[in-house]
């Protein structure tokens, strides 16, 4: 079969994990497009503004020389980039929340400044904006995703994926994360991985090292769950598990279709940004942007 971007279907962590918690979740946010603007919907909160600035300033030292990525302090870029999800934009609809999540940022970036580890070592930084490659030519499916950080070992011409978490749980053992990110840096770049970590910026000074997956067995477990996903997308059948009562995954997305949610900006995406008054600021489900 001929490659098409254009009809192919895309599948990334963030859509796959969307599929497993809930199929009308994954509808609602990789599918849906509101009939007035033609975009996309995003649902904003507290965590997840925190886990996009933070990301952004960690993800930016890529790209500078190793001797120039902490001239400038990572919380004096931090105070600028939150103007982005400041006030509504970010769900915070008090000082108080907002303050809490500000100097949570603030703190996670004060403590990588004194315990940079790998961000002072060369780095790899993907060309492509998006990165991404075919998973099957034959079923028209592209898998793509964003890496946050591949340290560099000139000595074995190798490459070390470190994922930042700023979010207070722990990623479970049976996360897709390392084995689709373990695909995506294998197809995507010439050299080799050598290792995986997290790094938990709220709890650790340096990254934790993880089993890197088999990356045959990856493809595989990856492959069978975009093919249900394509197989969804044909029958256009996206079912919540739990009925029409709905589920945590979707319920809260419901919401902006049933003009329960305040629009508050569109992103670079084109996505239409939302939040819900008065949301449940603790939740850290979604602190991470991959």
């Amino acid at each position: 079969m001929s490659q098409d971007k254009f009809t192919a279907v895309w599948v990334s962590h963030t859509s796959i994990n969307d599929y497993l918690h809930c199929p009308r979740a994954y509808y609602l946010n990789n599918v849906y497009k509101d009939p007035k603007t033609n975009h996309k919907i995003q649902l904003m909160s507290p965590a997840l503004a925190l886990g996009q600035i933070v990301h952004e300033v960690l993800e930016s030292l890529s790209t500078l020389p190793v001797g120039k990525r902490f001239e400038v302090k990572l919380t004096d870029r931090f105070e600028k980039l939150w103007l982005k999800v400041s006030g509504k934009k970010g769900g915070f609809f008090d000082d108080e929340t907002e303050h809490y999540y500000f100097e949570r940022g603030k703190e996670m970036l004060r403590m990588v400044s004194n315990n940079p580890g790998p961000l002072k070592n060369l780095a790899v930084k993907i060309q492509q904006e998006l990165p991404y490659y075919w998973l099957s030519d034959e079923d028209n499916i592209i898998l793509c995703g964003k890496i946050d950080w591949l340290e560099y070992f000139p000595d074995q011409e190798a490459v070390h994926i470190i994922d930042f978490k700023t979010g207070k749980k722990k990623e479970e053992n049976t996360s897709l994360q390392l084995p689709i990110y373990h695909l995506l840096v294998a197809n995507v770049q010439k050299r080799k991985v050598a290792k995986a970590s997290y790094w938990y910026l709220n709890t650790d000074t340096t990254p934790v090292e993880q089993e890197l997956p088999d990356i045959i067995k990856a493809h595989d477990q990856v492959l069978q769950i975009a093919k249900k996903i394509k197989t969804a997308r044909k029958l256009d059948s996206f079912k919540c598990p739990h009925g029409e009562s709905g589920c945590r995954y979707c319920r809260p997305l419901e919401k902006i279709i049933n003009n329960e949610a305040i629009k508050v900006g569109t992103s670079e995406y084109s996505q239409d940004i939302y939040v819900l008054p008065r949301s449940n600021t603790n939740n850290e489900d979604n602190a991470i942007i991959l």
